[in-house]
């Protein structure tokens, strides 16, 4: 995708004057820091809800070998809870996949104006995640975990009514 199709361009060169190249590169370079960031808080996020799923699946195997959780309606309910959080947590990280390509998509972009391409070399030489065997990203498999801990919550549940 051009830098024209994401209307990345304000101000062409000429018109900005001879400050266009270190601005742009200093632009670039606030932006790469930012989309580092974004990663950097999507980890952060992945590390809570793990804590948080950690914490729930050691209560819930407590609660049921106590036998203080019952197999009724309001027993299932802190279930369905669980599960509502878990789908939370897959769209988190659904969400932090779609900035996270986005911001890729411009950083591409950007380097189209500036004399060498480093992320879109590298993207290229990952075979641009067309081949899973040579680039699996990581939001596919971060996209696992809630779903394992959601089947983990639904075997406890069923755990409940034997």
């Amino acid at each position: 995708m051009s830098e024209n199709n994401l209307n990345l361009m304000r101000q062409e060169a000429d018109a900005y004057g001879h400050e266009f190249r270190g601005h742009l590169f200093e632009q670039y370079k606030l932006y790469v820091e930012m989309a580092d960031r974004v990663s950097s808080r999507r980890m952060l996020a992945n590390s809570f809800f793990v804590g948080v799923h950690t914490i729930l699946v050691t209560a819930f195997t407590v609660l049921l070998k106590e036998r203080i959780l019952q197999a009724s309606l309001l027993g299932i309910l802190p279930f369905l809870a669980v599960l509502l959080l878990c789908f939370v947590w897959w769209r988190v990280v659904y969400s932090y996949r779609q900035l996270n390509t986005g911001k890729f998509k411009v950083i591409i972009a950007l380097e189209q104006m500036l004399p060498i391409a480093p992320y879109d070399a590298e993207w290229v030489a990952l075979g641009e995640g067309k081949d899973r065997r040579r680039y699996l990203p990581l939001t596919h498999i971060e996209n696992w975990v809630p779903a394992c801990f959601g089947v983990l919550y639904l075997l406890l549940a069923i755990a409940l009514y034997d």
